[in-house]
This record gives structure tokens, sequence and C-alpha cells, in this order.
């Protein structure tokens, strides 16, 4: 650490980035406690928070809870392809990716009422999929299908569906469309928990609704990525004007 006595909470900022990006202190390093930097600082804790908020929102250092603040190694993009909506597979299989899911019944509320066009309450899978590098969360992916249609199996580690899950796909059978709405925005509180980002940073938000050829909707995706970590990716396919020439 510098001698220099900052005066605001910019200046320490400042400073822990300089040693950050210089080397000075290294990827997955914990900082000292915030009490101590204060204390090397000759600042408040409250200043010291601030300088350490504007680091956290720039993606430098994480803070988790009940340990402390870490350096975060150096950020890697994933790849979001859109159309049957996956992660890049050769971005899945990298041995320092590491998916996690989790399972369970909800009742659906009146939002995915809406997306799943299902009455209100009535039973639905959710699997939480959160992808992890270096512990560091680069993805949120919340799946919602109708109890009647959820396949059996998706957690089980050599099933086709948890392979799926594994790359933020479509779990079920393959549907006839799939229509996927993106947006930028601000995180929800769940999911600047689950990522462990600020309200400032924003997310890439996709909601991804797959339907048989039925027209039933038969999958809901919710997913949300840091702005900084993640290329998505689209193909449009061009529609030929086919209306009949007057004669």
């Amino acid at each position: 650490m510098t001698g220099f006595v900052p005066r605001r909470h910019h200046d320490i900022a400042d400073d822990l980035r300089h040693q950050i990006t210089t080397g000075s202190i290294k990827p997955g390093e914990r900082l000292p406690s915030e009490a101590g930097l204060a204390a090397r600082y000759r600042v408040s804790t409250v200043t010291l928070r601030r300088a350490l908020a504007v680091l956290q929102g720039e993606g430098l250092v994480e803070k988790i809870h009940g340990k402390g603040n870490y350096v975060r190694h150096p950020r890697r993009k994933i790849m979001y392809v859109g159309g049957w909506g996956t992660l890049d597979p050769w971005t899945a299989a990298e041995p320092t990716l590491r998916i996690t899911v989790r399972s369970t019944t909800v009742p659906a509320s009146v939002h995915l009422t809406t997306l799943l066009k299902v009455p209100t309450g009535s039973p639905l899978a959710e699997y939480t999929c959160l992808s992890l590098e270096h512990g560091s969360p680069h993805g949120l992916a919340r799946i919602y299908i109708p109890r009647d249609l959820a396949p059996a199996g998706v957690l089980d580690d050599d099933s086709v569906c948890r392979e799926a899950a594994t790359r933020f796909a479509v779990l079920g059978p393959s549907p006839a469309t799939i229509r996927e709405t993106v947006s930028a925005r601000s995180p929800t509180p769940d999911e600047a928990s689950a990522l462990r980002i600020g309200n400032n940073m924003a997310v890439l938000a996709i909601t991804r609704i797959a339907t048989d050829t039925n027209g039933r909707v038969v999958e809901a995706a919710l997913l949300a990525f840091p702005g900084d970590r993640v290329d998505a990716v689209f193909t449009a396919h061009h529609m030929l004007n086919e209306r009949p020439t007057q004669g």
C-alpha cells in the first residue's frame, strides 16, 4: 500500500485500482479488512466503503459476504447464441467454467402466467442455472416449464437435459418457434445478489419463450448476464415478400 493520505473516496479508488492493474495486488487476493484499510488511508469506514463500491461497480473487486473483499480474476466474456438460446459450446466446455443447477416447483406468478399462458398458481418446474468462472458468476438463468411437461432427469450428470442446462439451452423437446426479447437494464435485487454485482451495473436481460407446433408455450426462460461479461449473437432470417401480383 502507498503512503499518501487521500482526501476523497475517489483518491482511494484510484490508488487501489492502480495497485490491482499493475499487479501489486493479485487476482484472487483478499484485500485487508475495511477497518484496516480505513486506518491505513486515515479515513472513515464510510469513505472507505464508498471507494470499494466504485471498484465493485467496475468489476475489479468482489465483496463476498462473511469473507471480505477480493480482487476479481481477469474477466472473460462468454458467448450467448440466440435462436436456440445456448451458450456457445466451446465456452460452456471450458474447464474453468462451472454451472450449478437447482430445481424446485413453484406456483405461476402473474408475470409467469402472462409468459406461459397458464392459470395463475399453476404448478411450474423452475430450474435455476448459474455459471461461474473461478467462483465469480457470469450468468443467471431461471427456466420455467409447466409441471406436466417437465423432463425427467434434468439434474442427472449424464442426461441430455443436464448438458442443455449447462448451456442455458431449451430443456424440453425441440420447439417449433422461439421468441427472444433482449434489453439492457439495471439488475433486480435477486439478480444483483446472485451475480454479485452493484445495482449500478447494467445487465443484458433476455426473455426467451419456446412454443410447440400447436402454439402451446412449453418453456419460458429469464436470463441475465452482467453487461461486461457476455457477447450475444443473433442471426436474422430474411423473409421474402411473396405478395401475389395484381393482374
